[in-house]
């Protein structure tokens, strides 16, 4: 029996993929080969198939390019601004700080708050609005 690897890297997988296809192994028989040092999760047989087109038409790069997208608008910059406006007005609501930096999403203006400058809300114990008399001797 083999030993199992866990959590391989993504191009480890790939260089694998690319040296059993040079050796013209059949798809299934690399992916059952990669389930059987890999486990199970290691990547599903289309995903094989997919990586094995790609090398036979030329690919010879194992590592995902980076594709084009949104550019973020969250910068370091956009982040010691938010600090100082919190800093300002510390019973401030992310709907506030909407109001003052409209061109960030409500989502990345909590991220920004909780994950980067790791600030946390303290809630105040509810209580209840009419106090009966046991409560007022207390």
């Amino acid at each position: 029996m083999f030993k199992t690897i866990a959590d391989p890297a993504d191009c480890e997988v790939r260089y694998v993929i690319r040296f059993l296809n040079a050796k013209k192994v059949k798809p299934t028989e690399i992916h059952r080969q990669l389930v059987e040092i890999y486990g199970e999760n290691v990547m599903t047989d289309g995903m094989v198939r997919k990586w094995l087109r790609q090398f036979n038409d030329g690919r010879t790069n194992v590592h995902v390019e980076a594709r084009s997208g949104r550019p973020s608008v969250v910068n370091n910059g956009l982040v010691a601004k938010v600090n100082e406006k919190i800093r300002e007005n510390r019973r401030f609501t992310i709907r506030m700080l909407f109001d003052k930096f409209p061109q960030i999403s409500k989502k990345f203006l909590h991220e920004i708050v909780t994950n980067r400058l790791n600030y946390h809300k303290l809630c105040s114990r509810w209580v209840p609005k009419m106090l009966t008399n046991v409560y007022k001797t207390k």
